[in-house]
Parts: structure tokens; C-alpha cells; sequence
């Protein structure tokens, strides 16, 4: 059965794409993925949570609105990473802001390939 959650976001990052003319040889260029990868997504073919739906996702959303407060509160990884690095101070809360900063570099960085774990989709 699937998750009528994850199939409302795929449904939305695809209507996303259409109006926005954002291709799925766009987006798996960007993240390193293949266009039949995109297209299970973005079609909901593969409705489950995983890395490669999750960066799709967040592709497509961010061309749209940005990065927002709801989809960080999604993205259960970066949560996590969150809960077992951060010691809930303000000074510990600005060092791990800084370093979250200095990957913006990463963005236009050479794409280096397929996700790890997600060749299989």
C-alpha cells in the first residue's frame, strides 16, 4: 500500500516541474541520478522513502520556494544529524550554522556521481 503523503509530494514536485519547465534530464544531471530514476519518481511508480526521493523532492522545491522551514522539518536525516551533533548551546548552535554555511560551496560543485545507495532505485 502506498503512503498517501509520500505519493501527495511526488505528485506535487511533478505538477512543480511542469510548471516550471524543469526537465528530468535536469534534475538527475543535478544530483547525479538517472532520468529513469526521475521519471519512477516523479510519475509514482517508486512511492517509497529514500535518499534519491528525497533529494528529487527537494530539487524540485527548493526551484520553487526555496529551502523552508517545512522541509527541513522533513528531512528526517538532517534531523538526525542535527539530534547527535548539536549540545543545544547558542555557541555550539553558531558553529554548526557555520559550517552548514561554508557547504553552499558544494553547490556548484562538478557533480560527481550517483548518490550512494540509490543506484537501484
Amino acid at each position: 500500500m502506498s503512503d498517501p503523503t509520500i505519493e501527495a509530494r511526488a505528485l506535487r514536485a511533478a505538477e512543480i516541474c511542469r510548471q516550471r519547465g524543469i526537465t528530468q534530464a535536469q534534475i538527475a544531471d543535478a544530483l547525479g541520478a538517472s532520468q529513469s530514476q526521475v521519471s519512477r519518481i516523479l510519475s509514482g511508480l517508486s512511492l517509497r522513502q529514500s535518499r534519491l526521493f528525497e533529494e528529487v523532492c527537494l530539487y524540485v522545491e527548493r526551484s520553487d520556494v526555496g529551502v523552508t522551514v517545512d522541509a527541513i522539518r522533513q528531512n528526517a536525516e538532517l534531523l538526525e544529524a542535527l539530534r547527535t551533533t548539536w549540545d543545544g548551546s547558542a555557541a555550539h548552535a553558531k558553529a554548526l550554522s557555520t559550517v552548514i554555511r561554508s557547504l553552499a560551496v558544494l553547490r556548484s560543485a562538478p557533480n560527481v556521481g550517483p548518490l550512494q545507495g540509490d543506484a537501484a532505485e
